[in-house]
């Protein structure tokens, strides 16, 4: 996954050179699925091809809305004409892409997030993710909040967005993600299934099992810090364990996003730890219909999926996951 910022502000020759050296270190599967991110303006629309010719088996382009007034409310700098554009040459061009779209933006209205489906949805993407959008911190938004739809608004659209695309027969197989039969984004997976991988680059983070610690893993955000410092042999600007007592919270907070749960032999293998440790919460959960528990599979409930913090309060026990 080649993402975080612009990547595709990268020539296509560089794409071709970082993936060729991974190759000569690294064993991939056939058919392994890399992902670019891309933003939809023109300059970068015209690498496309480029991108796919280097290597590149899937696109993910930053859509956001199809709309001119909500993509200046929220400071993009490419407009819908653009993003049209970007979306039709991704189709032409990748097997397999993704839009990311979002709603709950500032003066959007419910007809207006429902039009972004409907003009995504004529591109026919096999996958899509369709994010609620929250200020974050540190974000010009924080310091001057914009005025966004009252809750129970945005939750109307959302209810309505997943009800029309699994009209359109894309599952929500992930809380903000959907996709058509077998087009699941892989690396999203990984991370949900509280799976490791190895962040390289400025701010880019890891999670890596070792044979008797989970690490957690910081590159130095800067750029020019971390080219220093990767010089001088030490790219890694933090790194903390995770206590053993917190792998089974941070587990169920990936896992139980998914619409599928998990097997409860993947509990104990990502973690180290026996399933009874976390059933009480389990039993809690499934007596108020947040969870669907069998031997093979622990998921959400409808209900729980909808309340997906409520489900996780089941599983704070003295404030370990603090």
């Amino acid at each position: 996954f080649i993402g975080g910022g612009t990547p595709s502000l990268f020539s296509p020759d560089s794409v071709e050179r970082l993936l060729a050296d991974i190759r000569a270190r690294l064993p991939l599967l056939p058919g392994c699925e890399i992902t670019l991110e891309a933003n939809p303006g023109t300059f970068e629309r015209e690498r496309f091809r480029a991108f796919r010719d280097a290597g590149v088996t899937r696109l993910s382009i930053g859509v956001q809305s199809f709309h001119d007034a909500s993509l200046r409310a929220i400071g993009r700098v490419h407009d819908a004409a653009q993003a049209r554009a970007a979306v039709a040459e991704a189709a032409s061009t990748f097997d397999t892409f993704n839009i990311d779209l979002m709603y709950g933006l500032p003066g959007q209205t419910h007809e207006q997030a429902l039009t972004d489906i409907e003009t995504a949805l004529t591109f026919s993407p096999p996958h899509l993710s369709c994010y609620q959008l929250t200020l974050e911190p540190n974000t010009r938004f924080a310091a001057f909040p914009p005025e966004l739809p009252e809750n129970d608004t945005c939750a109307d659209m959302q209810e309505a967005i997943e009800a029309r695309l699994a009209a359109a027969d894309y599952a929500n197989y992930e809380t903000s993600a959907f996709a058509l039969a077998g087009k699941q984004c892989r690396h999203n997976l990984n991370y949900w299934y509280f799976g490791d991988y190895l962040g390289i680059g400025a701010g880019a983070h890891s999670k890596l099992t070792l044979h008797d610690r989970v690490l957690r893993q910081m590159r130095w955000k800067h750029p020019s810090a971390y080219l220093e410092n990767v010089r001088a042999g030490s790219p890694v600007q933090e790194e903390n364990e995770v206590p053993a007592r917190q792998l089974p919270f941070e587990f169920l907070m990936n896992a139980l996003r998914l619409a599928d749960g998990f097997h409860p032999a993947l509990f104990e293998a990502r973690t180290a730890q026996p399933l009874a440790v976390i059933l009480p919460g389990i039993r809690a959960a499934e007596a108020e219909n947040l969870l669907a528990v069998t031997p093979e599979r622990i998921a959400p409930t409808p209900k729980g999926r909808r309340f997906l913090n409520v489900l996780l309060e089941r599983f704070l026990d003295d404030g370990e996951a603090s």
